[in-house]
């Protein structure tokens, strides 16, 4: 089975002209999943899939560059179920907190709205996704999907911190942020990983392929992939509108 990534957004903490914040849709033959809905992501998603046959949306953390969509593709559902395009509430996993914000997702019949653990594992098709707390302003949780041999981890937005090589462990497949450079780092910024970072836990993490993503809208994405090749090679910034094939490789 062919499991693939698709990425919507990949800027933060806003888009770069034209672009759009994070959004991820993870699908394998017939069971399709969006990681995150920030700014832009809905528009994009319709230019990939029916946005009214999702499985499933996970929300990593309840920021606004993660999850504003959200609150337009409501509409976009509430009109499918008008023509029939679908009969049950999406499903829509988020952590709990802040509270202010996890009560504002419910909508009429648009969002099932669901709990996401801190360290949780549940089903969606022929997904297993396990959730990890990382180390962010709001409660933010990286996620690791397996499916159909197919290993894939997303860091969400966090600073660097041990268990987060634990749960990228020989997958194939690190999606993982780099907002920062080294530089940010030692001038003491917090809530985000450098590329370089992100490099160091790809490689103690075994994983086989590094795609860097949540660029910084004012920054080049290649100067991130510079920093980061230097520790881990097969490291590559996300992009746009672009497809990747998660394949075994050699962590089976």
């Amino acid at each position: 089975m062919i499991v693939q990534l698709t990425v919507l957004g990949c800027y933060g903490p806003y888009p770069a002209a034209g672009k759009a914040c994070s959004g991820y849709l993870l699908q394998e033959d017939g069971c399709s999943l969006l990681l995150d809905c920030g700014n832009g992501v809905f528009s994009r998603l319709q230019e990939h899939f029916p946005f009214y046959q999702l499985a499933a949306v996970f929300l990593s953390h309840l920021h606004a560059d993660h999850i504003s969509d959200i609150f337009v593709m409501r509409y976009g559902l509430e009109m499918a179920y008008k023509k029939g395009l679908r009969s049950e509430p999406l499903l829509l996993y988020a952590p709990v907190e802040p509270v202010a914000e996890f009560s504002r997702l419910s909508y009429k019949n648009a969002y099932r709205v669901e709990p996401l653990a801190e360290r949780g594992e549940l089903t969606v098709g022929p997904f297993k996704i396990y959730t990890a707390p990382g180390i962010h302003a709001v409660s933010s949780l990286a996620m690791r999907v397996e499916c159909s041999k197919k290993k894939f981890a997303y860091s969400a937005d966090t600073e660097y911190y041990p268990d987060l090589v634990d749960l990228a462990r020989g997958v194939n497949f690190f999606l993982c942020e780099a907002n920062y450079r080294e530089e940010d780092i030692r001038a003491g910024l917090s809530n985000h990983l450098s590329a370089a970072q992100a490099a160091g836990i790809a490689r103690e993490a075994g994983v086989d392929r590094l795609v860097l993503t949540h660029h910084h809208p004012e920054r080049d994405p290649e100067g991130a992939v510079r920093e980061a090749e230097k520790i881990f090679p097969k490291v590559e910034a996300a992009r746009e509108g672009e497809t990747y094939i998660i394949q075994e490789g050699t962590n089976q």
